[in-house]
């Protein structure tokens, strides 16, 4: 059996070695990303370390979307591009074109469009803020799925949760600024 004793000196030596490995990575990235900036290198560097996928075991992400009042759970998994809200049809739930056009915003970003399916439980709220607790559900799903995603759809701003709310009614007020219609007699 041979003998692995070490003194503090190898240990120095070992640790300035690990420590020139890091530098010399860090400077390899450095100019990448410089390379980058300056036009030489047609892909961007990812800097940011990339996230674990994360799945069920039935091999879907989910994720919970919030806005206003709503709130969206979301499970995505590839497929042909369907979107089911409450067991209905995107069609058929979100009959306003424009509320159709703020869910499929997150695929159009990231050029996903018709590679997956969505199925969506919401609750709470009105149709637009539904809308807005799926579209975020999906943000959150699809990066869960593809964790390279993240970057576009968070620049986008969909992963951020909308926290504007509804103001609360004030009392002697009709509603939260309005005042009751002035009477001079």
């Amino acid at each position: 059996m041979s003998d692995n004793r070490q003194s503090l000196s190898d240990l120095g030596a070992i640790a300035a070695g690990e420590q020139a490995v890091a530098a010399q990575a860090q400077t390899d990235s450095d100019t990448r990303a410089d390379a980058y900036l300056a036009g030489q290198l047609d892909e961007p560097v990812n800097t940011a370390p990339l996230r674990a996928q994360e799945l069920d075991k039935f091999g879907r992400a989910y994720a919970t979307g919030r806005r206003k009042d709503a709130v969206a759970r979301v499970w995505l998994k590839p497929g042909t591009g369907k979107i089911t809200i409450n067991g209905r049809d995107q069609e058929v739930y979100f009959a306003r074109p424009t509320l159709r056009l703020v869910i499929n915003q997150v695929f159009g970003i990231t050029e996903r469009e018709g590679q997956y399916d969505v199925i969506a439980t919401v609750k709470g709220g009105g149709l637009s803020g539904q809308a807005g607790a799926v579209k975020h559900g999906i943000s959150q799903a699809l990066t869960k799925y593809e964790p390279i995603l993240r970057t576009p759809v968070k620049r986008a701003g969909f992963l951020t949760r909308d926290s504007r709310t509804v103001e609360r009614k004030k009392y002697g007020k009709a509603k939260a600024r309005r005042s009751f219609q002035f009477s001079k007699r």
